[in-house]
């Protein structure tokens, strides 16, 4: 079968330009390209044939030689040219189809940017773990901390080149920020090895801080923690951060608090829990004891006659203020009974003499044993 007219695969006339017959390609390519055609048999075929014309056109000495003899040009060695698709031509068919590839699928994975170039980078949000006492998270401070970071070079100030000098393009990826590089069909991009991907070097950079625009020194910063604030509470410090890169702008600073464990206290949100031991004597009898609030000041509580161990007692309003909004927790004091120790022997002669008058007195034990010997006669039967 004769082999078409190669300008009229490419959709072209006799004479195209190089400009004309790259476009004419790059067209065809999508049109025809397999992938686009599934339900397409003669798709392929007709794909390779596009490849084939483009091969042999795109070069000016064999363009010449086709447009003068036609495909005789290529058989029986005329012209020197060789078959069309083959020898050294497959790297440049390469190099033109990633361009159909970019066309193809560039919107999907991205594609490419030109001049989308990096000078200005944002500086990273950086994180600062701030540990504080319960009294400290009631009140509300403000608290002073040194934070380890880049900040912007004060020389340069920011554009890392000497003397206030301006970035030039690279002249590896043209501001590209990225490289070609040939894997057998395909082109593959990498990021520029001597810009790092910034699009632009700096041919005479700043001596303090080595072209960066940044330096490392450690920050001193006043925090304002609100009244209220709990273990995890998070507060954002806008533009605190690491410094940009070249000028770009500052991260953000987070500081994550954590409120120490207190000695007396247990927190439960905004209310507070104080666990005060009591004597036997006192939680028999009633009476009143002063517990601590965690503002430094003091409460009486007064306690109930026959009072038992976990019996809890609230005080309003003596709580942890709320972190959003207005209002404060509780506080709730809870008993705990607490058994004599290292009795002399008076102590347990009266306590003896207690226990024998006080068979009638105890209904918590008095309804456990009565459930202990129903349970061993259930048993029995």
């Amino acid at each position: 079968m004769a082999k078409r007219d190669y300008y009229e695969v490419l959709g072209l006339s006799k004479g195209a330009s190089a400009e004309e017959i790259k476009k004419g390609y790059r067209k065809k390519a999508k049109e025809l390209h397999p992938d686009r055609n599934a339900d397409n048999p003669k798709a392929e075929d007709q794909f390779k044939e596009v490849n084939e014309a483009y091969d042999c056109l795109k070069d000016p000495d064999r363009k010449a030689a086709y447009d003068r003899y036609g495909h005789a040009a290529f058989e029986g060695g005329m012209g020197g040219g060789g078959r069309p698709g083959g020898g050294a031509g497959n790297a440049d068919f390469a190099s033109a189809f990633s361009d159909v590839f970019d066309d193809l699928f560039g919107d999907f994975m991205g594609g490419r940017q030109p001049g989308g170039r990096q000078r200005a980078t944002r500086g990273a949000d950086l994180r600062y773990n701030l540990r504080v006492t319960m009294e400290e998270a009631y009140a509300g401070l403000q608290k002073a901390i040194r934070v380890p970071t880049s900040v912007q070079c004060d020389v340069c100030h920011g554009s890392g080149a000497e003397g206030g000098a301006e970035p030039v393009t690279c002249p590896t990826c043209s501001g590209m920020g990225k490289v070609r590089a040939q894997q057998g069909f395909f082109t593959v991009e990498r990021t520029c090895p001597t810009c790092s991907g910034m699009g632009q070097i700096i041919k005479n950079p700043c001596k303090a801080c080595g072209g960066q625009g940044r330096i490392e020194r450690d920050r001193q910063l006043s925090v304002n923690i609100p009244a209220g604030v709990e273990t995890g509470t998070r507060i954002r410090l806008g533009g605190e951060g690491e410094a940009g890169l070249r000028g770009g702008p500052a991260g953000d600073l987070y500081i994550f608090i954590e409120v120490a464990k207190h000695a007396i206290f247990e927190r439960e949100g905004v209310n507070l829990f104080c666990r005060v031991p009591v004597s036997v004597a006192k939680a028999a009898l009633g009476g009143d004891i002063e517990v601590p609030t965690i503002d430094g000041g003091r409460s009486r509580v007064k306690i109930p006659e026959g009072s038992q161990s976990g019996r809890q007692m609230r005080l309003r309003g003596k709580g942890m203020p709320a972190l959003r909004g207005s209002g404060q927790g509780d506080m709730f004091i809870e008993l705990a009974v607490e058994t004599p120790v290292n009795l002399t022997h008076r102590q347990k002669e009266l306590l003896r003499e207690f226990e024998d008058l006080s068979e009638e007195n105890n209904p918590e034990s008095e309804g456990f044993f009565k459930s202990v010997k129903g349970f061993w006669d259930s048993m029995k039967s």
